[in-house]
């Protein structure tokens, strides 16, 4: 679990002495201790001539040079604080998903949370809040429950009310919901709120995915890009607007993007691929906009209720486990810890990067349960 509350956010502990050779980098100790009084004044950051340290770190006399962060609730570490900040999830509608513990790393850290939910699955994941289900996964590190300060339908397909055909404004799923295409989805974020400072895209849907590549359809290929990319181009391009300058906008990807994963089909590894590029070049069109950073997180296989959509997930999180450097499970929170890092201050100069969140799985050239390995 993550290791503080929303009161203070999340802390990762930094404190070490740093190496001598800063002082050669430097030229002098005056200049040192100038940059030490910079650290003071700009980032909150306290140089080792005014922190007093137990143990060997702790004599001026060593000549070492300590920095420590301080929380605004004066305990020691790096803190994620994203107090104040205001974060729009798109594609939230259980509790199991990376959408879903994205949204609660974000909570933890002392966002404020709004969903995007698709619109067949908005009674379902409303009724689910309201009688308590999901409460013991609200659950954040300070035993508080994670708050959801409002939840849209979204079908994130459609741009604008125009967009929609006829058959899907008649079809029932639909029935009692409006202003559910994603200009009107923002129109009505910005009425409500006025502005966010966090866009999180975690959407994908190819009605294909089981067919190879060779066997898929065109409506199909392009269904699974309109789904997958686009459409986190069609966010960052409505949400932008009411973005504040400083924010930044993250995504979820996958391997088969870049690798060949037998089985991922109907034109969605094209539709990874393409949300990676669109990565990078939105990270240059958005900050040099509205100075919004954007990256996307490659992640591994989890169990999910959408991931289950493919059909073998469960030899797909097997293998990860068997043949990735770090044998372990992948958890949902280690994605979600990655986006509230990515989110916060601490990543200021990180963008149009793809961050693996795989336990290195995407590193490796051999499979290591390979039978040809066993001869």
């Amino acid at each position: 679990m993550m290791g503080a509350s929303a009161a203070s956010g999340l802390q990762l502990v930094a404190a070490r002495p740093c190496i001598p050779a800063c002082r050669q980098m430097f030229g002098s100790t005056s200049v040192v201790s100038a940059f030490g009084r910079a650290l003071s004044t700009r980032t909150g950051f306290a140089s080792c001539a005014r922190t007093t340290l137990a143990g060997p770190f702790s004599s001026v006399s060593n000549k070492r040079f300590a920095v420590r962060a301080m929380s605004q609730s004066g305990a020691q570490g790096l803190p994620i604080d994203l107090r104040g900040k205001r974060a729009f999830i798109a594609g939230v509608a259980d509790d199991n998903g990376y959408g879903w513990a994205i949204a609660k790393a974000l909570a933890a850290a002392g966002a404020e949370i709004l969903v995007g939910t698709w619109v067949p699955a908005l009674n379902i994941f409303e009724t689910s809040l309201r009688r308590g289900k999901f409460d013991e996964s609200r659950k954040l590190p300070d035993g508080s429950l994670m708050e959801i300060a409002k939840v849209y339908p979204l079908d994130a397909v459609y741009d604008t009310p125009e967009d929609v055909p006829d058959d899907v404004k008649a079809n029932k799923r639909y029935a009692g919901s409006s202003n559910w295409t994603v200009k009107e989805v923002a129109e009505t974020v910005k009425s409500d709120f006025g502005s966010i400072d966090i866009l999180v895209h975690s959407l994908a849907n190819g009605p294909e995915v089981t067919k190879p590549l060779l066997e898929t359809s065109r409506k199909g290929y392009l269904a699974a890009i309109s789904a997958s990319s686009y459409s986190f181009v069609s966010l960052l391009q409505h949400f932008l607007p009411i973005m504040n300058p400083g924010g930044a906008s993250v995504s979820l990807t996958y391997i088969a993007s870049e690798r060949i994963i037998p089985g991922y089909g109907g034109g969605m590894s094209s539709a990874k691929a393409a949300l990676e590029s669109d990565t990078r070049v939105l990270a240059y069109e958005a900050g040099r906009k509205g100075k919004i950073r954007v990256n996307t997180i490659s992640a591994g296989p989890l169990g999910s209720r959408a991931a289950k959509a493919i059909g073998f997930i469960e030899k797909m999180i097997e293998y990860s486990y068997v043949n990735a450097p770090l044998q372990k499970e992948l958890l949902a929170e280690e994605v979600g810890n990655t986006a509230a890092f990515l989110a916060s201050p601490l990543a200021s100069a990180i963008t149009g990067s793809t961050i693996y969140v795989d336990n290195g799985l995407n590193t490796m050239g051999l499979a290591l349960d390979s039978p040809t390995l066993a001869t």
